[in-house]
């Protein structure tokens, strides 16, 4: 009758403190914050009386932090946002059509896992570039990616990409990012093709249950004369708006709020 095998323990290693290089370790682990602080740390945890557990607590937050930030920021510069702004600075009290209890369920991580999307209606100078940049801002720091792009971007791209036979290439940066943001929809004209390249990047995202924004100074009805196909254009609001919705903004322009202000002082100058 066999006897189990008892687990050897660990042996401690032979080494003395002295004679670890503890740089060297960190710098081969790839923790670069833990090897700028520790050093000024074990000063104030000897102040502080920290235990033994509670500094190396306060390293590794430290170093989840940073790697936090450090991951946002390299996913933002390659979203190409044309600015960045946050829901915060949005003026809610001038675009009074819009309430920012109506973009929570927008704002956290259930925009992505549940497939939403939005389309954000209006005039020029209305903030739906600023809300749509916020909300893809808000879920790349729910721990997610995102890509940006005109409309006539996207089509001039992918028409081309069609012509020399590369469509399915042409596509990846449009439907690999968890959020796509297809900013002023109807600003310019399009190519013949313009709805039918569209339309394979709303179906695809669609089909995958990823989130789209979109920005149009356009009412949906006039989609299809403006991308040359009615029948598709209809096709893509719907695929877009089955799990998302449409709000429009009719608050005066941020661009000429100033002119306002001008007026009501009685300012002169420029008559």
């Amino acid at each position: 009758m066999s006897t189990a095998t008892k687990p050897i323990p660990a042996q401690p290693s032979a080494l003395t403190p002295e004679a670890i290089d503890l740089d060297g370790l960190l710098r081969r682990l790839h923790l670069p914050t833990i090897r700028r602080l520790y050093p000024e740390l074990e000063d104030r945890a000897e102040v502080e009386e920290m235990s033994h557990r509670d500094y190396l607590a306060v390293l590794v937050a430290e170093e989840v932090a940073h790697r936090a930030q450090t991951r946002i920021q390299r996913t933002t510069r390659k979203a190409h946002f044309p600015f960045l702004r946050t829901i915060d600075e949005f003026d809610f009290k001038l675009q009074t059509s819009v309430r920012a209890s109506l973009l929570g369920s927008y704002l956290g991580p259930e925009f992505v896992t549940e497939g939403r999307s939005l389309i954000l209606g209006g005039r020029s100078g209305r903030g739906k570039t600023h809300l749509a940049v916020s909300i893809a801002y808000r879920a790349i720091q729910n721990g997610y990616d995102a890509r940006f792009t005109t409309a006539a971007q996207l089509i001039d791209e992918l028409s081309a990409a069609a012509r020399d036979g590369r469509l399915s290439e042409g596509l990846l940066p449009y439907v690999q990012p968890h959020v796509l943001v297809i900013d002023e929809v109807g600003y310019l004209t399009y190519s013949a093709d313009a709805a039918n390249v569209l339309f394979q990047v709303v179906d695809h995202r669609y089909l995958h249950k990823k989130p789209m924004l979109f920005t149009t100074n356009k009412p949906l009805n006039q989609w299809g004369r403006v991308l040359h196909d009615g029948d598709l254009a209809e096709a893509i609001t719907d695929r877009v708006l089955e799990r998302g919705r449409l709000i429009q903004l009719r608050g005066p322009s941020y661009r000429t709020r100033h002119l306002k202000t001008a007026e009501e002082t009685g300012d002169q100058s420029c008559t």
